[in-house]
């Protein structure tokens, strides 16, 4: 705002030209940790980053009551392993996590159902100590590929006696 006439000004109270900042180049991704036209790395054990992936721990705790553990199979195991699963799922979709995602997670290793036995016996060791270790969880989410990810939770349940499509057993 500018000052009145009728108040008297010193010439130290005038207004001084700023500093003029010079425009700046053109911007260039160019240093070596850029990511450029890829986006995020992707792959094995590079994890499935989303946003509020605190809410489907909640949410795979939420639907825990329902699981079928086998003999010498743990709650927490179960739930950071398919947490994990549903997360990605998650992710796949740029979205939250929701029910479906940690039903999907649990159909497809066979905690919601009665289980082939052959699955059993698979995911017995894949899941022993993952709620203590990220990478158990990481190894776990890794074994379920996109097209599994696609599919509905009653979906994977028709072919979970053709398990070995829905999971790398590699």
């Amino acid at each position: 705002m500018p000052q009145p006439d009728f108040v008297p000004m010193t010439r130290a109270d005038e207004v001084r030209a700023a500093e003029r900042m010079p425009v700046p180049d053109r911007w260039i991704a160019d240093r070596p940790g850029e990511v450029v036209h890829t986006g995020p790395p992707h792959g094995r054990r590079f994890g499935s980053p989303g946003p509020d992936q605190g809410f489907g721990l909640k949410l795979a705790r939420h639907i825990s009551p329902r699981l079928q553990l086998a003999e010498h199979e743990h709650l927490d195991d179960a739930v950071a392993g398919c947490a994990a699963v549903g997360l990605k799922r998650a992710a796949l979709w740029g979205r939250a996590p929701v029910i479906g995602d940690m039903e999907l997670a649990y159909t497809v290793w066979g905690f919601l159902a009665a289980a082939p036995r052959e699955l059993v016996e698979f995911r017995r060791t894949l899941f022993q100590g993952a709620h203590h270790e990220y990478w158990s969880q990481r190894a776990i989410a890794d074994r379920v590929p996109e097209t599994t990810l696609r599919l509905m939770p009653a979906d994977a349940a028709t072919r979970l006696s053709d398990w070995r499509q829905l999971v790398d057993v590699t």
